[in-house]
């Protein structure tokens, strides 16, 4: 191995220290004396990758610095990933594509909040906060009718701040906001090239610990869903179809081929499974098929073909629900959730449903008592959008608005955790146009921000 190589080799772990001291060293140069305060989103963008507030100064009349710091501080130590940019009317910054090229420009999923002039508007990637959230957030702050631009974007943050899912982004560093003089950036940056060894070993250290989290919560995960799969081909034997018999039509064997195939589909994802994440795809598929084998034994009878519905919560593998019922866990909020004709007779009855239990280290407990690997497991069978809602009040239901609960889907678009990098890669119907959730830029009593200036 020539001696190159060798030293290229060495050097690799440190690239990410050699990227943080440039990062810096790029800050330096921007807020030393005489550096130059171009306006336009790339300044906005820039500023917000370091920080979660942005005041163009052309408008810090409007929100004053104190003000500014004050609310860096409070979303800092919240914690999560949320962007409040104040700017002025201005050329550079047109209403309807603003907060689309804003969320792009910076790169990062998050909730962005956007004072223009005199009007408010924000929009949030859905992994970060679902897009009903942000909409009627955005409504209640721009009907409050509030005198200050500190008010309103106050009142918005603190709302956000307990709604947000995600981690603040790693380049806000933490503390307060900005104001940080340039010798006190220099040392920084002497002590990310001395500290920047140890910080790469606790990065992998970190990956290592989550990945052996993972495998275990995999394992714990593959004995419930391999009972699943078994169920479904018990199922599938005890219908005992066979397409060439005497009165099965096209519709019937469709229905059964569907059935097959969801069955081959549940074995091979789950072969194929590295994560606990990965499972969702293997109990949507068994979903899919228990709907088709329904179906298909509702034509047989010569009975109406059933309603798509949810599976049972209590246990999916009692097949499609048949109506939604009142109930609540212990100790927790009554909610409506999807039964099978033999749970809600259970519950008619005043007896107990027929829950589906897990293994844990606590005993066998309900599946939404048993930890946040079950997270993916249940987002397959009931569909991410309405399953906070369903197990609100559970632990599960607790983990799952709290943390990613190892990938499940809770509705938006798959993708990073909130506050993570993903440049480019976000639904812009989510920051475009009217911002797709708060009806226009249409705040503090000026005109609409979709362009009515």
């Amino acid at each position: 191995m020539k001696t190159g190589t060798r030293t290229a080799i060495r050097r690799a772990p440190f690239a990410p220290v050699l990227l943080l001291v440039a990062a810096l060293l790029a800050v330096i140069t921007a807020l030393a004396p005489g550096a130059s305060a171009v306006g336009g989103l790339d300044t906005a963008a820039a500023a917000l990758k370091q920080g979660p507030v942005y005041v163009d100064p052309r408008a810090s009349d409007q929100f004053p610095k104190a003000d500014a710091d004050a609310l860096a501080k409070k979303i800092k130590n919240s914690g999560k990933p949320i962007f409040v940019a104040v700017l002025p009317r201005a050329a550079e910054y047109p209403p309807k594509t603003l907060l689309q090229d804003l969320r792009t420009k910076v790169g990062i999923s998050g909730v962005y909040a956007v004072e223009l002039g005199n009007g408010f508007n924000a929009g949030a990637d859905p992994r970060v906060m679902p897009h009903g959230a942000v909409k009627n957030l955005v409504g209640s702050v721009q009907r409050s009718d509030y005198p200050t631009v500190s008010q309103r974007l106050n009142s918005f943050v603190d709302v956000a701040a307990q709604q947000a899912m995600g981690h603040a982004p790693s380049s806000w560093g933490g503390g307060g906001n900005s104001g940080i003089d340039t010798g006190t950036l220099v040392g920084l940056g002497a002590l990310v090239v001395i500290g920047g060894g140890g910080t790469y070993a606790l990065a992998r250290r970190q990956r290592r610990r989550r990945a052996e989290e993972e495998r275990a919560a995999l394992e714990d995960l593959r004995v419930v869903v391999d009972e699943d799969i078994t169920a479904f081909g018990e199922e599938l034997d005890r219908l005992d179809f066979n397409p060439g018999e005497s009165g099965a039509d096209d519709a019937m064997r469709a229905d059964y081929s569907h059935a097959l195939d969801a069955y081959e589909n549940a074995k091979s994802a789950m072969t194929r499974a590295e994560r606990p994440g990965d499972v969702q795809a293997v109990t949507q598929a068994l979903e899919d098929g228990r709907f088709s084998l329904a179906t298909l034994a509702a034509r047989r009878e010569g009975r109406p073909l059933p309603e798509r519905r949810l599976p049972c919560f209590f246990d999916p593998r009692h097949g499609p629900s048949v109506v939604d019922v009142a109930w609540a866990p212990s100790g927790g909020a009554e909610r409506t959730v999807p039964v099978c004709a033999a749970d809600k007779s259970r519950l008619d009855d005043g007896r107990e449903p027929l829950a589906r239990t897990v293994r844990t280290e606590s005993g066998d407990r309900p599946y939404w008592d048993a930890g946040p690997a079950y997270a993916p497991w249940a987002g397959g069978y009931f569909g991410g959008g309405l399953l906070p809602g369903l197990l609100v009040g559970t632990m599960l239901g607790n983990l799952m608005m709290s943390s990613p609960a190892y990938g499940a889907d809770l509705g938006g678009p798959t993708g990073a955790e909130g506050g993570d990098y993903t440049g480019s890669d976000f639904n812009p119907d989510d920051f475009g146009g009217g911002f797709g959730d708060g009806g226009g830029f249409d705040g503090g009593g000026g005109g609409g921000f979709d362009g009515g200036f």
